[in-house]
């Protein structure tokens, strides 16, 4: 009898006291092991995720939270051929095993750069800018993000042990939170082969990931307000975790990731010798035959003009005939079995029922060739493809979770997009076009019932990852039938996990709670200007208050003639006094903020070592030869970076004239030492 596989709870490994169920090798039949949780005290996890993973896990910031990502990534990136020799008894062919293996790494190494490119290094976020509530400025609004003090629970699909997991941990790290993984027993032994890795590298606080193998058991009776559950997998099951009470009224946030009906549209302008219908081909073959057709973004539909549904399926079965069917550690092999013969029965009802409205075209329902294999021990099924009938609605109804595709004529782009929305919403569609207007009427058309299109032809063909492979900056999810959840998408997708909340007070105030100086708090006026001050000495509210620059016609002249920017406001008095914004020469917005920096920067030798940016410039007074320009300059936010020998500094700018109107408005953005002398950083 092969080894139990053991659940990581509660900061041990836990091996339940039967012998379990036997976990098959899905090409051979074989056992790989076996698995229960019987016995498991599943409060103890949800109790050790609250009250050991939570509170250190919420005591980082951000960037440390994303150093963390970057380097577990790499120390699995330095194991992953253990991973790989594991994953081909789950049916994965090499091919299959880069898209979970190394697209789950990836996916870690896409958020820990995005937490510290996009994110503060704090454990709060500002979303949007300052709400002025009173007319004096004395009390202001501003939202944030905070960390949950919860629990994320995932429960996985069988089709992705390794990607499904680490694509739900990198944001539920970043945001805070700890997790509970439940995967999907089929496929276990490789999830928990992965984190074994993770546990025993020490890389992750403890109680910040634990792993239940097995039944989820009471898992969803302990959590409440502030946890979350994360589930991939079918409608059915989806359903039932929809009416637990505490979803219902337990303050469980519930996200669902179910069936798709996903399609493909060739679009009606590309022909049989045009490079788009190639790419079409092949993209609906690739999603076919990838992880054997299991993904929940795989092409079910493949919608094609009505005069073009022959010579598609007759290319569909070219290159299909071509696709080695067998066991994966064959190397001629290019798409292995099915994750079980359970799956495959499941498969194969799934083809009988569309067979009722259709008729297949390519592939043998029984079985068909293998390059190798037992098709009695291995759950071994070659590529269908089906024509359905007009009018058919099986192919909108019945989702075949492997190889199997069933092409649609339809008549003209309204046709098309009412096939498509016959789906009931999907995660991913990907439209074949070289026609700009076709492009706009159809992506228009899907993206309601759609979390994402994507839009294929000759130009981004090469960069193009493919219909369907989710990516870590893009949102992954869909309306509808495919579960109405949402994950990834960048940052988006930690700020999912956190609350939003309005906080309403004094600048002072919302200056001390967000760490970022508020327009109307106070200002602080040392005598050293700040640009003489290291990192370690600066100070949120520090500031400079310039002294005041008159600009004459000669300084407007000299910009116009030095730049090339001979606008007629700059330029044409006559012209110039026709404009109704202007009545008048003016100066160039641009030399406003070049004398602006004269003004407050200190040209000696010091910690400033760099500007390199300006955020949310915006000239709101004109300036008129003649008029005085000042400039007060304030720390705005103080963002050290992680192992350089020097941070960035946020300055918010204003420019006033005269009369103390504000004429310019904007953050300078430096990057500004440590400490200083450089050579004495550390």
């Amino acid at each position: 009898m092969s080894a139990l596989l053991e659940s990581y709870a509660a900061g041990r490994w836990f091996r339940a006291a039967d012998d379990g169920e036997p976990l098959l090798d899905a090409a051979t039949g074989e056992e790989v092991a076996r698995i229960s949780s019987r016995g498991l005290d599943v409060a103890a996890m949800v109790r050790h995720a609250r009250d050991t993973g939570g509170p250190a896990l919420r005591a980082l910031t951000f960037h440390e939270r994303a150093a963390l990502l970057k380097e577990l990534a790499k120390h699995l990136m330095e194991r992953k051929d253990e991973l790989y020799a594991l994953s081909v008894r789950t049916g994965a062919t090499s091919r299959d095993t880069m898209v979970d293996v190394d697209g789950g790494i990836g996916t870690l190494f896409s958020y820990a750069s995005k937490g510290v490119r996009e994110l503060p290094n704090d454990t709060i976020v500002l979303d949007g800018g300052l709400e002025r509530l009173g007319k004096g400025g004395t009390f202001v609004g501003q939202h944030v993000y905070t960390s949950r003090p919860g629990v994320a629970a995932q429960i996985n699909a069988f089709n992705f042990p390794v990607w499904g997991m680490l694509e739900k941990l990198g944001p539920a790290f970043l945001a805070g939170l700890p997790s509970i993984v439940k995967p999907a027993s089929q496929t276990a032994y490789l999830t928990e082969l992965t984190v074994r890795l993770i546990v025993e590298s020490g890389i992750l606080p403890e109680g910040t990931l634990q792993l239940l193998a097995g039944s989820a058991g009471g898992l969803l009776d302990e959590l409440t307000i502030h946890d979350s559950v994360a589930f991939t997998g079918s409608a059915h099951t989806a359903g039932i975790l929809r009416r637990h009470p505490n979803v219902l009224d337990g303050g469980v946030v519930l996200g669902v990731e179910a069936d798709s009906l996903n399609c493909s549209i060739l679009g009606p302008d590309v022909r049989p010798d045009d490079p788009e219908f190639d790419l079409f081909v092949k993209g609906v073959v690739t999603e076919m035959t990838v992880k054997a057709g299991q993904k929940c973004t795989a092409i079910r539909r493949v919608l094609v003009p009505e005069a073009l549904a022959g010579p598609v399926e007759a290319a569909l079965a070219d290159r299909l005939a071509r696709v080695g069917v067998g066991d994966p550690r064959n190397p001629e092999v290019r798409m292995g079995p099915l994750a079980s013969l359970g799956q495959r029965d499941e498969v194969r009802k799934a083809v009988e029922a569309l067979r009722a409205s259709g008729e297949v075209v390519f592939g043998d329902p029984a079985g068909g060739s293998l390059l190798d294999g037992d098709p009695q021990r291995g759950a071994f099924m070659t590529p269908l493809v089906l024509r359905a009938r007009p009018g058919a609605t099986e192919p909108h109804d019945v989702e075949p979770f492997g190889p199997v595709a069933s092409v649609l004529a339809y008549d003209g782009i309204e046709a098309a997009l009412a096939l498509a929305a016959r789906g009931r919403g999907s995660l991913v569609a990907s439209l074949v076009t070289r026609d700009p207007q076709v492009a706009r009427s159809v992506v228009l058309g899907l993206a309601p019932w759609h979390g994402r299109v994507l839009v294929l032809d000759r130009d981004d063909a090469k960069e193009s990852t493919g219909h369907g492979s989710p990516l870590p900056v893009l949102v992954h999810g869909g309306p509808g039938r495919a579960g109405g959840g949402e994950e990834l998408g960048g940052v988006r997708g930690v700020l999912h996990h956190m609350q939003r909340t309005a906080v309403q007070g004094s600048p002072d105030q919302l200056t001390a709670i967000t760490g970022r100086w508020t327009t109307g708090a106070a200002r602080a006026e040392s005598g050293v200007h700040p640009f003489r001050k290291s990192l370690a000495e600066l100070r949120v509210g520090d500031t400079i208050a310039s002294a005041p620059r008159t600009v004459s016609l000669a300084d407007i002249d000299h910009f116009a003639e030095f730049t090339g920017d001979t606008f007629y406001a700059h330029t044409d008095p006559e012209a110039a006094a026709r404009n109704p914004l202007f009545g008048g020469i003016v100066a160039h917005g641009y030399l406003v903020v070049s004398l602006a920096a004269g003004l407050f920067v200190d040209p000696a030798p010091g910690p400033v070592l760099a500007n390199f940016g300006v955020d949310g410039l915006r000239f709101l007074t004109p300036v008129k030869a003649g008029d005085a320009i000042d400039v007060t300059l304030t720390v705005k936010q103080i963002t050290p970076r992680r192992g350089a020998d020097y941070g960035e500094v946020r300055w918010d700018a204003v420019v006033a004239n005269q009369d103390g109107q504000a004429v310019a408005t904007y953050d300078v953005l430096t990057l500004v030492a440590k400490t200083w002398p450089a050579q004495e950083a550390r």
